[in-house]
């Protein structure tokens, strides 16, 4: 497969440190230009991750006929507009999550998806980490009988105003930043859409964004999820799958580490404490580069798109959903 030529917008974090490298090891991502406001700073991050391009706009990089998709990690708010402009210039698009900050916003994707022939999808890197496509398996073949439960927590401590995770107005919070990975994989896992949620959560004073968050989502016919967010709290994340012969826990269910070993533990309850808990392994496995050579893949038609544009707009329906319920105290249908 000839590879695909990938540039990338602004200079976050996750693109510098994860997702780039992750995309580099594969022989079938070619990354070929970063984009930056400040042309220096573009030079900079080019020169240490050996990438050949580096350009002072945005709108350079969309205008380079060599490059085929775009990677957008910018801000929350600029990720539909900046999609949409990579889309009109003819470059599929793999959008950080979340990929709107309302449903009606996403849809917008879906037109402009439709009007320009490109491929657009949230990076969402656990839809195709070994460890959560494992998890599916055992659910579909019975390991954990009926599947009734998913739980969820995660958490950080961030104090620092000027980090966009704590500017509400350009989409920060926990919710946006993180509870979008308890909806995403619940979903997954369940294969159905809640059909209502309920929903608590503490603002801070000064910043504006929900700092902790609780959120029950019924999934019908005696379906629950479960989940708590926090932007405050000392850094922690768990999900466990709940059936009536067993339980799954993963134990890094969304940060797992691209180098080294992280596990998920498959428990029939004989015995407290984990103490009849099976571990299954994953050793060296870069969710990034998964994550982009699947999508890559899907651009030159060898495979399905993991998770859809429709997908990520159903997402947000849900977080909709949420906020909605934190405002009226009571349960909101998804609407």
């Amino acid at each position: 497969m000839k590879p695909v030529r990938w540039g990338w917008l602004g200079d976050a974090k996750i693109a510098r440190e994860h997702v780039i490298p992750g995309m580099k090891k594969s022989p079938i991502c070619d990354i070929r230009a970063v984009a930056s406001r400040d042309i220096a700073k573009a030079r900079r991050v080019a020169s240490s991750l050996g990438v050949p391009k580096a350009y002072g706009s945005y709108e350079e990089l969309l205008a380079d006929p060599e490059i085929e998709a775009v990677y957008n990690p910018l801000p929350n708010h600029l990720h539909v507009p900046w999609s949409i402009k990579a889309a009109e210039a003819g470059k599929h698009v793999l959008c950080e999550k979340p990929i709107a900050l309302t449903a009606a916003e996403a849809e917008t994707l879906l037109a402009a998806r439709d009007r320009t022939g490109v491929l657009i999808q949230e990076a969402f890197m656990v839809r195709t980490n070994p460890q959560w496509v494992r998890a599916r398996t055992l659910v579909r073949e019975g390991a954990l009988g009926a599947v009734k439960a998913m739980q969820w927590v995660f958490a950080y401590y961030l104090m620092d105003a000027a980090n966009v995770r704590n500017m509400a107005a350009i989409g920060g919070g926990g919710i946006y930043d993180i509870g979008c990975y308890p909806i995403t994989t619940t979903r997954y896992i369940f294969e159905a859409e809640p059909t209502r949620v309920v929903s608590l959560i503490d603002r801070d004073p000064d910043f504006g964004t929900d700092r902790l968050a609780s959120v029950l989502l019924d999934f019908g016919d005696g379906r629950q999820a479960s989940f708590m967010t926090s932007t405050q709290l000392a850094p922690h994340q768990r999900a466990t799958i709940m059936g009536d012969k067993g339980r799954i826990t993963i134990e890094i269910p969304a940060n797992a580490p691209a180098t080294g070993t992280f596990r998920i533990l498959l428990d029939d309850g004989s015995a407290l404490a984990d103490a009849s808990a099976k571990a299954e392994s994953f050793t060296d496995v870069d969710q990034y580069m998964i994550q982009g050579e699947a999508f890559s893949k899907a651009i030159r038609g060898q495979r399905p798109q993991v998770t859809p544009l429709e997908d990520a707009v159903a997402n947000m329906r849900v977080i909709d959903a949420i906020f909605r319920s934190a405002e009226s105290g009571g349960w909101e249908a998804v609407r």
